[in-house]
């Protein structure tokens, strides 16, 4: 058994996460040569509040980018 572990920022759709452990999984078989069947995947989602760059949070660091916040 294969197990895959996705760190990423909130907001992708269903079907985004959908089609990336469709395709992760599928690319990790074939690359263990292992059944799709013994290849898990998860999907950590961490809100842009909890996730940061350069000291601040990527919400802080968009508002920014949007001339929200300073």
């Amino acid at each position: 058994m294969l197990v895959l572990r996705i760190t990423m920022v909130e907001g992708r759709t269903d079907e985004q996460r959908a089609t990336l452990m469709r395709r992760l999984s599928e690319c990790a078989a074939r690359h263990f040569d292992i059944p799709l069947e013994e290849v898990r995947l998860v999907i950590y989602e961490i809100p842009k509040t909890h996730w940061g760059v350069g000291g601040r949070s990527l919400a802080e660091r968009e508002g920014m980018s949007h001339g929200t916040e300073r």
